[in-house]
């Protein structure tokens, strides 16, 4: 990672950030996604949606935009050089999704900048209420050609969710600019809401936003961990700017193109939350953090996979979980289960360890001092299904609870 141009942070840097949470838990506020995702009042359907994937389709039209931010990811994504000039065919992209006969409750247009196709973007919203009855519908764009008329035709083709970006470095009168875009939208699209990455270092902006933000009278907001996209690495050193250590929880080649957590980010996000709260602001407001986007891969690649018995799928954060004793912990474990009865386990002589189901580490006390709790990933490869291994924890008997731990 740091090869990539951005040193990591110094290890051991969260404490505040687990102080807020814990702060934002007792005060009320929701966790979901293996609290990845935070929010206080009202949330988007699609961002419920998004937590599985399932269900879920977005589209655009090009990848060509009009603004330049350093940090954004897109040239990472396939075929960026070439959707600069092309166009992908939305209608034929729409049709060939209904004649899969693929349930769609959730679609969305995204870029890029799709406003800089006005008349494909209203095609794309009316045929995707023609084709899919009762589908939420929502756009992506920065709201700099959010004009009167063509608002008005988005909401008549039954656009339901504008989601606008404001740029917090842009400075004043570039935010104003685009408050009064939103001012705009709200008049006519049903859910106006603003998604934006939340730059270190500009807490008083940000803060300052949400105020008008709250005054304009948008739906919500959502604030998103702002990520190094793994190229722009100069922009990022010079405004002094490391990678978040650890990035994730669990380490992995996730799909999500949005590159590495910036460090930073995350407490800033949980300071406004807090803010928020503090000012009792009418306005939704989600932390979406880098994981919350991780969450619907892991749910389509784990939740199918046909699992031994020694294995289960978490319902909590949508990996796939096995525990493991070593030694003579295997050997006396191996006496306790064959005395409860219970025969699930497997054992690996060669590598002399005991594996079994998650549920049954609290029944180890006073025979095993440790028990590893693997968490896995199922993957397809040409000699056929896998699960792979991607982190061990240690965890004991007395301290370990099946229904927040697995």
């Amino acid at each position: 990672m740091q090869q990539a141009g951005l040193p990591l942070e110094p290890p051991g840097r969260n404490g505040e950030a687990q102080d807020l949470r814990a702060e934002l838990r007792a005060r009320g506020a929701s966790f979901r996604n293996a609290d990845h995702s935070i929010h206080l009042g009202p949330l988007s359907p699609a961002c419920e949606a998004c937590r599985m994937g399932v269900g879920t389709a977005t589209f655009f039209a090009s990848l060509k935009c009009h603004r330049r931010c350093f940090y954004c990811f897109n040239p990472n994504q396939e075929g960026y050089d070439f959707f600069q000039e092309h166009r992908r065919d939305l209608g034929a992209e729409l049709a060939e999704l209904a004649e899969g006969g693929f349930q769609v409750s959730h679609v969305a247009l995204t870029g890029g900048e799709p406003l800089l196709h006005p008349e494909e973007a209203v095609t794309f919203f009316r045929t995707a209420k023609q084709l899919f009855p009762g589908v939420h519908t929502r756009l992506y764009t920065s709201g700099d050609h959010l004009g009167e008329a063509l608002v008005r035709q988005l909401a008549e083709a039954g656009l339901d969710e504008v989601r606008v970006s404001v740029r917090v470095d842009d400075g004043p009168a570039g935010r104003r600019h685009t408050y009064s875009r939103l001012a705009l939208a709200r008049e006519h699209i049903p859910a106006v809401m603003v998604e934006t990455p939340v730059l270190p270092g500009t807490l008083d902006a940000m803060t300052e936003m949400l105020l008008e933000l709250d005054r304009i009278g948008i739906f919500g907001v959502n604030l998103l961990e702002f990520c190094f996209p793994f190229h722009n690495a100069e922009a990022f050193r010079e405004r002094g700017y490391q990678v978040k250590n650890p990035p994730y929880e669990v380490p992995y080649d996730y799909w999500y193109a949005g590159g590495l957590p910036v460090a930073g980010s995350e407490v800033d996000a949980l300071r406004l939350v807090k803010f928020a709260l503090d000012q009792g602001l009418s306005l939704g407001v989600h932390y979406c953090s880098l994981e919350n986007k991780h969450s619907g891969q892991i749910f389509r690649q784990n939740s199918t996979a046909s699992l031994p018995a020694t294995a289960c799928f978490s319902a909590r954060d949508f990996f796939i979980r096995s525990a493991k004793v070593f030694g003579r912990d295997a050997l006396r474990s191996r006496r306790r289960f064959d005395a409860l009865g219970y025969r699930g386990y497997a054992v690996d002589p060669a590598r002399d360890f005991l594996e079994f189901h998650p549920a049954w580490i609290p029944q180890l006390r006073g025979v095993a001092d440790e028990v590893a709790l693997c968490t896995y990933v199922a993957e397809e490869r040409p000699e056929g299904p896998v699960l792979r291994e991607l982190k061990i924890s240690v965890t004991t008997p007395g301290t370990f609870d099946p229904e927040t731990d697995i």
